[in-house]
């Protein structure tokens, strides 16, 4: 089957960062041949420093430090230093609450906020090397928050708002937090959610905790307990005005964040000073090819790594106008998205495929409402993206003209590994294309044998990069094993991925999702892809299920787009549809109609629950992540009635 091949327009091209695939080769080459003066010439560039580092990495498998000996700050290079260029009239952050609501908020405001918040925090009795839980709505504070912690050296672990009282006290005892950063509540599809009470519920078993501090946003009542809960708006009428970026250590730890686990026990993944700022920044230029004048939005939120390296800590220290919004896409309707690009004149636009695949169900006459016209680039992140959904990503949202970079990263990596650079590579729907400089990744078995074009195995990376985590906080031996032990001395992504004849990487998910049907090996994007080019289909999660014949049978969970459907004609048609996509071997042995999919906060799909569904009919491990309990409580039902 021919591949669709987009090339870059002309004009993109002539503009771009980086121009062209002879540019973008040299790039690579430069950093890959010689990666010590490759990273080095781009710290002494692209950041400040207080102190020059005595050399740039030193590997000790499988840990590793970057700029040993630097001194840098994270909150410094994101702020300070763009108001000290004379930039701090220039817009942060455009805000908008989901009420309506709005704020701007320019480089010097941003300075002004952030200092205040650094003088709350050391006034609370908090210093550097301490470390503070962050749970919080999507409001400006949170990103100041975050700043004035890495201002301080105040190890931060951001915890989605979204997350229940028993996954925040999980992480606050494993980070043995001394504070933690809330709000009173946030809004989400017009109703309020209660921070603060899911704080107070927690911290009941955190006796590490000695402070809280609480941003107003609803204005709801709120129990403060004395001594240890303050008010912030009340906090910050009693400190300065001005408060120092601390200088620190290349490798000070500047946050943790949690994964889930299977285990039910998250896994706090460290990431550290200069090497992770440099990484988050360049990718920033690199893929999204920003530019004076753009107005870049990120759409996720900053409890993922997504937020923190692409709406925070990348964006801000490229100097980049950003969009913080604060509630659903579908509230107060399904164009609200599409309101906010065309009010804010938005450039560029990062979401994942979950969102784009559910905005697809609801109908093209939402962005049709509203002037798209100032987008010039389109981004993907989270999972990867399925042909038929980048197709329409194309042609509806950036009306065939922009570039959509489909990006590949992980909590782990801490910034983007394999992307398009949208002036230079010729891009194929549903490939993530090429790796970034610096980044050597390859595809191998289990024993280290590398895979041969178009053949199916695991994604590697051979050799460190500024961005990657340090370890897994409190359990070094766990992440020696996890990432760096599978394949000895390479980092094992945990992802099943295809090299084709021109060197693109087709992520095909997780390990775990790869089927072996009679002998094929298959994997659930390939089928899920498959379904989702059905006119019919909105979204589809394949897993697979025990079969004593075949050892594994094709089960799928599939989402329609509105419209009256004959559900039973409509099954056999998927079936025999995925057998003509792909081949006889792939046709799915059940079709499973639902009005919705297990997903995360973040939108990724939990096919490991489905899994769970159809082997044991039960769901164990960790849920904390799972956006609607009712979906799975809803499909195991109907598992049972079957």
């Amino acid at each position: 089957m021919s591949q669709p091949v987009y090339t870059p327009n002309p004009d993109f091209v002539s503009k771009a960062r980086v121009s062209g695939m002879d540019a973008y080769r040299a790039l690579y080459k430069q950093a890959e041949e010689n990666p010590e003066q490759f990273w080095g010439n781009l710290a002494e560039t692209e950041l400040h420093w207080f102190q020059r580092w005595s050399h740039v990495f030193e590997w000790n498998p499988p840990f590793v430090k970057w700029f040993v000996g630097g001194k840098t700050n994270v909150c410094y290079n994101c702020v300070d230093r763009h108001v000290l260029a004379g930039k701090g009239d220039q817009v942060a952050f455009h805000w908008e609450g989901e009420p309506g609501d709005k704020r701007t908020i320019t480089f010097n405001d941003l300075l002004a906020l952030v200092q205040k918040f650094a003088n709350v925090l050391l006034a609370q009795g908090l210093k550097t090397g301490d470390r503070a839980i962050i749970y919080m709505p999507m409001i400006p504070e949170a990103a100041v928050a975050m700043l004035a912690c890495a201002r301080l050296g105040i190890t931060h672990s951001v915890v989605f708002g979204g997350f229940s009282a028993e996954a925040l006290k999980a992480r606050i005892q494993d980070l043995e937090a001394a504070a933690v950063i809330t709000a009173d509540g946030g809004w989400r599809r017009g109703k309020e959610v209660r921070l603060k009470d899911a704080v107070d519920e927690a911290l009941g078993e955190c006796p590490t905790v000695k402070t809280v501090v609480v941003v107003q946003r609803t204005k709801s009542a709120q129990t403060m307990a004395a001594g240890r809960d303050v008010w912030y708006h009340e906090a910050e009428a009693n400190v300065g005005d001005t408060c120092p970026a601390v200088e620190l250590d290349a490798e000070h730890p500047l946050y943790v964040l949690y994964t889930s686990g299977t285990t039910g026990k998250p896994k706090g993944i460290l990431h550290t000073t200069g090497g992770y700022l440099l990484q988050a920044t360049m990718t920033t230029k690199w893929v999204f090819d920003v530019r004076d004048g753009d107005v870049y939005w990120c759409s996720a939120d900053i409890g993922w790594v997504t937020g923190h390296s692409y709406i925070v800590y990348g964006p801000l220290s490229a100097g980049v106008t950003g969009v913080i919004y604060e509630g659903a896409p579908d509230t107060p309707g399904w164009d609200r998205w599409w309101e906010i690009v065309a009010r804010y004149k938005v450039s560029v636009f990062y979401t994942s495929p979950t969102a784009i695949r559910a905005l697809i169900r609801q109908g093209d006459q939402w962005p049709a409402k509203h002037d798209l016209s100032s987008l010039r680039l389109l981004g993907s992140v989270g999972e990867p993206i399925n042909p038929a959904a980048w197709e329409w990503y194309h042609r509806v949202i950036g009306k065939d003209r922009c570039p959509i970079v489909d990006t590949w990263w992980q909590t782990e990596t801490g910034a983007i590994l394999i992307a398009p650079m949208p002036g230079a590579t010729p891009l194929k729907p549903g490939s993530g294309t090429l790796p970034m400089p610096g980044v050597i990744p390859d595809i191998i078995d289990l024993d280290g044998n590398p895979k041969g074009p178009n053949q199916e195995g695991y994604l590697i990376i051979r050799r460190p990069w500024p961005s990657m985590l340090r370890t897994i906080w409190g359990d070094p031996d766990r992440y020696a094993e996890q990432y760096w032990g599978k394949v000895q001395g390479v980092y094992f992504t945990g992802d099943a991925a295809r090299r084709d004849e021109d060197g693109y990487f087709w992520v095909l998910g997780r390990v775990d999702d790869v089927m072996n049907v009679s002998g094929h090996r298959l994997s659930t994007m390939e089928i899920e892809s498959a379904l989702v080019k059905h006119p019919a289909v909105a979204e589809a999660a394949v897993v697979g299920k025990p079969h004593e014949i075949t050892g594994q049978s094709v089960c799928c969970f599939v989402t329609l787009k509105r419209g009256d459907h004959d559900v039973e004609a409509l099954g056999k048609d998927l079936r025999q549809w995925v057998a003509h996509e792909i081949g006889p071997f792939a046709r799915p042995d059940e079709i499973r109609f639902t009005e919705a999919l297990p997903k995360t906060r973040s939108g990724k799909i939990m096919r490991r629950l489905l899994r769970e569904i159809v082997t044991s009919h039960t769901v164990s491990g960790d849920v904390t992540t799972l956006e609607d309990m009712g979906v799975i409580n809803r499909l195991a039902s109907q598992q049972d009635e079957d």
